[in-house]
């Protein structure tokens, strides 16, 4: 957390991120066709940067459960988004790698953390420049509420109704060195 911030709740340690990640995995695979084929009909897409890690998780989990290679693309969305100029004076571009067409193709779209649908509409954009998907669904860890755009995630892990100051923090130990899912509000003069 930023040392400005005010921990409001630990909503997730990790055993409960895990848990939910578990219940995630299953939903997707019950969502698969068992006339078609894991591996050429279905894909995860993680959104830069926490999604991506996220859909490697739920990539293994299935691996593991339903014994399916599902495979798994990297999506940035940073130049699609429509407030990118407003919120980076130098937007940090991370890497697009799909290493599958995904014409045609069941998606699932992970992402951390759903707030004003600005990202996920962001992600559906750039997906529909790459092709023509049979679907998409759509997948949070945590939907906070106070949405700017129709959007509505298909898989949630958890609801947790927010407020303007406070946000919702999903720490990894792949980048953050901690793991679980946090509530904060920034403290007065702190960043928003």
């Amino acid at each position: 957390m930023e040392p400005q911030d005010v921990i409001k709740a630990q909503l997730m340690e990790a055993r409960d991120l895990d848990r939910t990640l578990d219940r995630m995995a299953r939903q997707i695979a019950e969502g698969i066709d068992p006339g078609q084929s894991a591996a050429d009909d279905y894909a995860l897409i993680g959104m830069q940067t926490r999604g991506v890690y996220l859909a490697r998780r739920l990539q293994e989990k299935i691996r593991r459960v339903e014994e399916w290679e599902v495979p798994l693309g990297v999506l940035d969305v940073t130049m699609y988004r429509d407030d990118y100029r407003m919120r980076f004076k130098q937007p940090v571009v991370r890497p697009t790698n799909i290493p599958f067409d995904i014409d045609g193709r069941h998606l699932v779209l992970v992402d951390d953390v759903l707030y004003t649908g600005r990202t996920a509409r962001a992600g559906l954009d750039a997906l529909m420049d790459l092709g023509r998907p049979a679907s998409v669904r759509f997948l949070v860890i945590v939907d906070r509420g106070l949405r700017e755009l129709p959007i509505r995630p298909d898989i949630v892990g958890r609801e947790v109704p927010t407020i303007p100051g406070e946000e919702v923090r999903v720490r990894l130990q792949e980048i953050d060195d901690r793991e679980g899912v946090w509530l904060v509000e920034h403290a007065p003069g702190g960043a928003a």
